[in-house]
């Protein structure tokens, strides 16, 4: 049985039901045609395909087309920042987000919803080749000698944000101190031998045989294997939970607002559960194919870290780890080479 993962989440089926009844009586304003720009980090590209093709047999759906761009979180959030248009943004962290509430592109409110503006979720995972030849089971394995490490950028990918955070973080909750977590993010670096621009490249990359491991998120490295990959994954006794934020835009259409309550309706977190993200209801039971175990896709890690939880929120976070000028990971990046 898959339960969320998200204890503010539990009401959001029964609220989202009354909502959908709501939207369903309005349904697309007499038949009209309703175009939606729909605006995303790369690793939801497959993964929403299916949910839009729901969508669309659904009474608020009906008339309804998309117009999609997915690319690295942060460069889709500055490309609408910079006019590209967006009905509908879907991003992996708050601050892409954040960045169009201060352009005034999005509400101050966007994230008082029963999820927090939360659209899907996964955690923090190691990707290793077929039988884990490196034996790479948690992150002190990724900084022994002659293990390669891929990840991608945090300069331009939200995904890296959640990884770089896990890495240094599992050292906290192992009973490190933050010295000891900047001595092993460091390490973890002068290891790191890619920094593809998105999550999505920087499986490419792995998948064309570069480095030994890959930190990726779970869904992804699900999404590959049911693609035909060869490789294993392991999610660590210490990970991140990964929380992807959307919204919709000041001037979208009313459908737009459709569709975001739609991908938090049973139906589409349980299409997206399919895809190997956690839902953030109770969908039932649900087999996912590429995962460890397909019939009990999401196990429970040890400890399961939050940005809330252990780093303060993403607002502090984003000034202490990645703030260009102050922050440790470029300082870390710099000494190491990797910037």
């Amino acid at each position: 049985m898959v339960r969320t993962t998200t204890a503010a989440a539990l009401g959001a089926a029964a609220l989202l039901a009354l909502t959908g009844c709501g939207a369903s009586s309005e349904a697309s304003s007499g038949g009209e045609q309703q175009e939606i720009d729909l605006v995303g980090f790369s690793i939801l590209e497959a993964a929403n395909q299916p949910l839009i093709e729901a969508f669309e047999k659904t009474p608020g759906g009906k008339g309804v087309t998309f117009k999609t761009s997915y690319g690295a979180s942060g460069d889709q959030s500055r490309a609408v920042e910079s006019g590209l248009g967006a009905d509908v943004v879907h991003f992996s962290l708050e601050g892409d987000v954040t960045r169009l509430v201060d352009a005034g592109l999005v509400a101050k409110d966007w994230n008082t919803g029963p999820t927090k503006g939360i659209l899907t979720q996964s955690v923090v995972s190691i990707v290793v080749r077929k039988g884990n030849p490196k034996h790479i089971e948690g992150w002190d394995d990724l900084v022994k000698p002659g293990v390669e490490v891929v990840t991608p950028n945090p300069g331009s990918s939200g995904s890296a944000r959640w990884n770089i955070l896990a890495a240094y973080g599992h050292t906290l909750a192992t009973g490190g101190s933050e010295a000891d977590a900047k001595a092993y993010l460091k390490k973890f670096l002068e290891h790191t031998v890619a920094l593809p621009s998105s999550g999505r490249e920087a499986t490419t990359a792995f998948s064309g045989g570069t480095g030994d491991a890959l930190i990726s998120y779970e869904n992804e490295a699900i999404l590959a294997r049911q693609k035909g990959e060869d490789f294993d994954y392991v999610v660590p006794d210490q990970t991140l939970l990964i929380e992807n934020p959307g919204a919709v835009t000041e001037d979208a259409p009313p459908a737009a607002r459709k569709w975001l309550d739609f991908q938090l309706s049973k139906e589409g977190q349980k299409d997206y559960a399919a895809f190997g993200f956690r839902p953030l209801v109770d969908v039932g039971d649900v087999r996912v194919e590429g995962a460890n175990d397909p019939s009990d896709p999401f196990p429970q890690p040890k400890t399961l870290m939050t940005i809330e939880k252990d780093f303060g929120g993403w607002s502090n976070a984003a000034d202490k780890f990645f703030d260009e000028e102050s922050g440790l990971v470029p300082q870390l990046q710099q000494e190491t080479g990797t910037s």
